[in-house]
């Protein structure tokens, strides 16, 4: 076996050991109750009460393969939330939030549209892995493919930002059929090739630090939400104790970096498809975002048909405009989508 090739396998092995050792004793010292081998899903009573997210949880099971090399496949549990009739407005979430994200949206553009929220692996009201090494981005990648397919989404309006985007532009890339419209909201299209920020990096090099056992992991969204206990409180609901933090824990450790990294091609290939992009996308970022920012015009440029669209920008949010003014950016996108009917 060429050395390269032997030291890549070497590092997967202590990956894969270091996880099991690490999955095993965060069991020993939590009182979570698998579900299947190394899957768990979080108490429902976590999410009771919720400010503003009143929404009929809804759910799907789609066949997955974890751990390193993909060795088993898993039935998966993945909740979303489902409000309105018509043609779907697909939102997909980023890290380290969930479908309550969304919240401030979805009855906005529910009003005329069905909207569709799902919750990734390992966050919100969906299954989770306690190994981090089951987490991969053909994991997640595979798992939205099967998640569309299983609802059998057509005519899908893409709503997508910070890993939302990750995913949701190969997911145009691969299925385009199923894709009418894109928008696109402070994200990035990471190729492999260095286009990240060093604030990106410096954000992926903190979420690597973990919480001392016994002390709840706090998450939160939005300029304020550090401030809101409500907010605070929702965005940690998916995440009781350490068990539970592999999927926020690996979300930026799997973002292809390198040219040699597993899904750089499917990313590579992603631009090629999107450089000729015929269907209507609007790029829509906010003025507040340090981390993802300076993709907006990377990305204005690469999608062609953007250009067809107003220059939007929504003034006063962060990196979380959905939060911040979720209200006018689902107004935004119920202008966008009354403008190229079907």
């Amino acid at each position: 076996m060429p050395q390269a090739k032997l030291i890549s396998h070497t590092l997967r092995l202590v990956v894969l050991v270091s996880s099991v050792v690490a999955s095993a004793a965060l069991i020993a010292q939590s009182t979570v109750t698998e579900i299947l081998p190394g899957v768990i899903r979080t108490p429902a009573e976590r999410f009771e009460n919720l400010v503003d997210y009143p929404f009929t949880p809804h759910y799907v099971e789609v066949m997955i393969e974890r751990g390193v090399g993909g060795q088993e496949r898993v039935p998966m549990r993945m909740h979303y939330v489902d409000e309105g009739q018509g043609d779907p407005v697909l939102m997909l979430h980023g890290q380290p939030t969930w479908s309550y994200l969304y919240r401030k949206m979805i009855p906005v553009v529910a009003a005329r549209h069905r909207v569709i929220a799902p919750d990734w692996i390992g966050f919100g009201k969906s299954d989770k892995f306690i190994r981090e090494a089951d987490y991969s981005y053909k994991m997640h990648f595979d798992a939205a493919l099967a998640f569309i397919e299983a609802l059998d989404l057509h005519n899908v309006t893409l709503v997508m930002q910070d890993w939302g985007g990750f995913l949701g532009l190969p997911i145009a890339a691969h299925m385009s059929d199923r894709i009418a419209r894109l928008v696109v909201m402070n994200t990035a299209l990471p190729t492999g090739y260095g286009m990240m920020t060093s604030s990106w990096y410096a954000y992926r090099d903190r979420t690597r630090v973990q919480t001392p056992y016994g002390q709840e992991r706090q998450f939160s969204a939005g300029n304020g939400g550090r401030d809101d206990p409500e907010n605070v409180r929702a965005y940690s609901a998916p995440f009781p104790d350490p068990a539970y933090y592999a999927g926020p824990n690996t979300f930026p450790q799997i973002v292809p970096m390198r040219p040699g990294d597993p899904f750089s091609p499917t990313m590579l290939h992603t631009a090629d498809v999107l450089a000729n992009w015929d269907k209507p996308a609007l790029v829509m970022f906010s003025d507040g975002d340090q981390i993802l920012g300076p993709h907006e015009e990377f990305l204005r440029r690469l999608i062609p048909t953007s250009a067809n669209e107003p220059r939007i920008v929504i003034e006063g949010a962060g990196h979380f405009l959905q939060e911040d003014k979720g209200e006018e950016v689902a107004q935004r996108i119920l202008e966008f989508i009354a403008r190229h009917p079907l």
